[in-house]
């Protein structure tokens, strides 16, 4: 045989007179019996039953947690109950319940959606000044190249492959694509020079990029 369904009803009548002797009652022993031998358990089950329901999903803690606070809130709600108004204690609670949930959820939401507005704001203007700060680079390399060109060589054919990488730099962000290969097409295309040239130019080069990149970096 299976076991005897219990329906029992968590929160009837026999709770709402066990609410209405708490508030009457002037000792706080007295009340704090009463409470936990007549009322919790209702208390208990109405904050479950309200959570599992709705399922709030902007709590960032255990929904037990947000239980036992919402049990403890329904206790500080318990002298405001007043039954000759015509109110059920279980639609008074569990309004009360609801709108404690409600009310914490969305501002938990709030606080979630400013976190990440300020997390992503934070982002663009990382993003924005790495930009800005490959453009700086740029001039200044483009700047510092140009002065010291002259002094790092002498024959006409590197001074023109030189310059050419210059100019090339100039217009890096019209270039479809950066891969070494095609670089050294358009170096060929615009000097007329073999690519070993090209390389030696290059090489030399490299010393002067690496210090314009340490002074920048310095710098800021």
């Amino acid at each position: 045989m299976g076991r005897k369904k219990n329906n029992r009803i968590y929160f009837g009548q026999d709770v709402e007179n066990a609410i209405i002797r708490y508030n009457g009652a002037e000792d706080y022993r007295e009340r704090n019996k009463i409470y936990e031998r007549e009322i919790h358990y209702a208390f208990d089950k109405l904050a479950e039953n309200i959570i599992n329901t709705f399922k709030f999903s902007y709590f960032d803690y255990p929904l037990e947690s947000v239980k036992d606070e919402t049990i403890s809130f329904l206790v500080i709600k318990l002298p405001k109950f007043d039954h000759t108004r015509g109110f059920k204690a279980f639609s008074y609670f569990s309004t009360v319940a609801k709108n404690y949930l409600i009310q914490n959820n969305n501002s938990n939401y709030k606080r979630l959606k400013t976190h990440l507005s300020i997390d992503n704001f934070e982002n663009d203007l990382k993003s924005e000044q790495k930009n800005q700060d490959a453009i700086d680079l740029m001039k200044k390399t483009i700047r510092d190249l140009e002065t010291e060109i002259p002094d790092l060589f002498v024959s006409s054919q590197d001074l023109k492959i030189a310059y050419a990488i210059v100019e090339l730099l100039k217009d890096s962000h019209n270039i479809e694509n950066h891969n070494k290969k095609s670089l050294y097409i358009l170096i060929r295309e615009m000097t007329g020079v073999k690519t070993i040239y090209i390389t030696k130019v290059l090489n030399i080069l490299k010393g002067s990029f690496k210090n314009i990149q340490e002074d920048f970096k310095m710098g800021n």
